[in-house]
């Protein structure tokens, strides 16, 4: 009689422990975790082309004026990092504007910038290459890049860009594409072009 209580009592305090996970389902699956514990960060789609440098912020306002944003224009930033230039052309001007980044860390930044500065219906972020980006809605393009992939992209540039597009670089030019303007700010060299009238 003894060993059949035991028996009872332990299958009771077995159920007990066991009821509130059966009703609950299977936990989900835990994120992977890096060497210190914490949850894997998202991957850059390839090798980032720059290290990322952000652009001050004196300068971004210089690079919009040297552009000529105004209202109804559609700035595409390739190279966003935290979104900062996009999210100055939304907040002064009231233009919406798309950060390019390949790294999703940033793009996730800049998202939350557009969110604390209140733009973020017009301020959007992609993470894409920015050799694979469609520029044909673009009307003004801002780069810091450097000088070799400023060459490689302005085939692109001028072949995607409707005639009119200001292009925008900070502090490295486009080789034999002599600039419609320069300025130096803050020690910063800034380059304007305007793409030409098509060739018939």
């Amino acid at each position: 009689m003894k060993h059949a209580l035991t028996r009872s009592l332990a299958c009771a305090i077995a159920l007990a422990v066991a009821a509130p996970a059966l009703g609950q389902g299977a936990a989900p699956p835990a994120k992977p975790a890096n060497a210190a514990g914490t949850a894997k960060a998202a991957e850059p789609l390839r090798m980032p082309d720059v290290i990322y440098v952000p652009t001050p912020q004196e300068v971004v306002d210089a690079m919009l004026r040297m552009a000529d944003v105004k209202k109804g224009d559609v700035l595409f930033d390739l190279g966003s990092g935290d979104g900062r230039i996009v999210v100055t052309a939304a907040q002064r001007y009231g233009v919406r504007g798309t950060g390019i980044d390949i790294d999703p860390e940033r793009i996730e930044e800049a998202n939350g910038n557009a969110i604390l500065a209140g733009v973020a219906k017009l301020a959007k972020f992609r993470n894409q290459d920015l050799f694979e980006t469609d520029l044909r809605e673009a009307t003004v393009v801002t780069l810091y890049l450097l000088p070799e992939l400023n060459r490689k992209l302005m085939p692109k540039l001028l072949a995607e860009l409707r005639p009119g597009a200001r292009i925008v670089s900070h502090q490295f030019d486009m080789g034999t594409w002599k600039p419609d303007r320069e300025a130096t700010v803050a020690g910063r060299k800034i380059y304007m072009w305007t793409v030409p009238p098509r060739q018939p």
